[in-house]
């Protein structure tokens, strides 16, 4: 009997037909690809790089959509206050949203996995100190971390510094701030999965406590991680935004969909609306599908809401 490939019984799996069904799970995660797409292939399909001075042009600030009177055909979406083009900065503005959110969603599973694996599997005395670094860190809010860390780092080595090395330093700062989350959620895991027979079996036949850990408890605590990486993105994402809106996130000069709203903000009241509106429209857009995406993952992988 040929034994069938990954690929096979992926296609024939529940989880693949309950996807194709559901018909807003289906239209979500093609939105978050078309997105996605846009996001990272913006040096490719936007018609202007807005980090190229050659292209920006201040006489041209404010240009009203296409399709308004006082619009020009080559700027689709308008521009916005330095004379950018705003459909080409969006896009690029997509892309660094997109990197933040994922960047720092990679850092929390990474810190909360390994923290809260150990904790989980070690003993009570690495559980319950490293439960108490958690519940410290969850006294803090993400903004409260964030807002304390940019000022300082801001106001020590000034802003041209900061603009310099503003993307890995939010993922950083995200990503710390939000770690506990997997932590909390993986020991919960690990104390349910190690009382179970494929553990004591594992412990039966000699096998290492490092290599139950990790070859045996970990890949069976991997499924409510995955949901949470849904909601986190979606969470680091607006994290991201809001930190931009306030001024510090990420600076004018590297436009994402948050610092994008914050400037538009200024001037939507003397009617050029589209600069905030438009960046606007696609992060809630995107933040919507992703969470979309997240509650149908929730909800198949957990046998007491799945209905099939």
């Amino acid at each position: 009997m040929r034994t069938r490939s990954r690929w096979q019984r992926f296609k024939e799996s529940y989880f693949l037909h309950d996807f194709l069904h559901d018909k807003v799970a289906l239209t979500s995660f093609i939105i978050l690809v078309v997105l996605l797409f846009m996001g990272f292939a913006a040096p490719l399909i936007a018609p202007f790089d807005p980090y190229d001075a050659n292209n920006i042009n201040i006489m041209d600030s404010e240009i009203p959509p296409s399709w308004l009177e006082g619009g020009q055909s080559q700027f689709l979406m308008g521009t916005d206050a330095q004379g950018r083009d705003l459909f080409s900065t969006m896009l690029y503005g997509m892309r660094v949203s997109l990197i933040i959110g994922f960047g720092a969603v990679a850092l929390q599973a990474f810190l909360g996995i390994m923290l809260g694996l150990v904790a989980g599997f070690m003993g009570k005395k690495v559980e319950t100190l490293l439960m108490r670094i958690a519940d410290v860190q969850l006294s803090f809010s993400t903004y409260m971390v964030a807002i304390f860390i940019s000022a300082i780092f801001q106001a020590a080595f000034g802003v041209a510094k900061y603009e310099e090395i503003a993307v890995p330093l939010l993922i950083l700062i995200i990503g710390f701030a939000e770690w506990p989350q997997y932590a909390r959620t993986v020991r919960a895991s690990v104390l349910a999965e190690k009382k179970k027979e494929y553990v004591e079996a594992a412990r039966v036949i000699g096998l290492s406590q490092t290599r139950i850990m990790w070859r045996h408890v970990l890949p069976n605590t991997l499924s409510p991680v995955f949901v949470i990486s849904t909601i986190q993105v979606a969470n680091a994402i607006m994290s991201e935004a809001a930190l931009s809106f306030v001024g510090l996130g990420m600076p004018v000069t590297q436009p994402s969909l948050g610092s994008l709203i914050n400037v538009g903000f200024e001037y939507i009241f003397s009617g050029s609306w589209w600069i905030t509106m438009f960046p606007g429209i696609i992060l809630i857009v995107l933040i919507l599908v992703i969470n979309l995406l997240g509650d149908w993952l929730r909800d198949f992988l957990n046998p007491k809401l799945y209905k099939g």
